[in-house]
C-alpha cells in the first residue's frame, strides 16, 4: 500500500462516478458480519486495524487503534519501505459458546502492511503504546527532510 494523500471527497466522488447510489453499501456494511458484502474477506479483515498516517517536517508519523491490547501482543516489522503492524487479540476462553448472545468482537491474529516513500531505519524508530493508541515517529533521511533556503 502506497502513501496517498487523504481527501475526504474520494469516496463520494467514486460513489458517484460509477452510478453507485450512497446508500447501496450502507446495507453491506450493516450485514457484512453474517452476509457477504461482495468484498474479499483481505479487506474486510485489513478495515479493523485503523491508522492514521500523517507528514511533518523530519517524520512520518502512524497512530493505530488497537483498543484493549497488551503491549507484549503487538509487533511492528520494517523491511526496507514496509512497516507492518500486526499482533494477536485473545478471546477470553471462560466463557463458552452457547452462553454468548451476541458475539460481535474479533479474536485472532491480524497484520496491516504499509509502504513509506523511503528506506526505513528500524533503529531510529520511536514507538509508543499507551490508552489503546500505537504511535510510531519514523524519521525520514537527511536527503528526505526539506531544507529551507533564505532569500538574499
Amino acid at each position: 500500500m502506497n502513501l496517498v494523500r487523504y481527501n475526504p471527497n474520494q469516496r463520494l466522488s467514486t460513489r458517484t462516478n460509477r452510478g453507485v447510489g450512497i446508500f447501496d453499501d450502507l446495507f453491506n456494511d450493516f450485514f457484512s458480519p453474517v452476509a457477504f458484502s461482495g468484498r474479499p474477506a483481505s479487506l474486510l479483515e485489513s478495515q479493523e486495524l485503523k491508522v492514521d498516517i500523517f507528514e511533518k517536517d523530519d517524520a512520518i508519523f502512524i497512530n493505530a487503534e488497537l483498543p484493549g491490547m497488551d503491549k507484549e501482543d503487538i509487533t511492528v516489522d520494517i523491511k526496507g519501505k514496509l512497516v507492518t503492524l500486526g499482533g494477536e487479540q485473545k478471546s477470553n476462553q471462560e466463557i463458552k459458546e452457547e452462553n454468548y448472545y451476541r458475539r460481535e468482537r474479533r479474536y485472532g491474529k491480524f497484520e496491516r502492511t504499509f509502504s513509506l516513500p523511503f528506506e526505513v531505519n528500524g533503529d531510529s524508530v520511536k514507538a509508543n503504546y499507551a490508552n489503546g493508541i500505537l504511535k510510531l515517529e519514523i524519521p525520514k533521511p537527511k536527503d528526505q527532510v526539506a531544507k529551507k533556503i533564505t532569500i538574499n
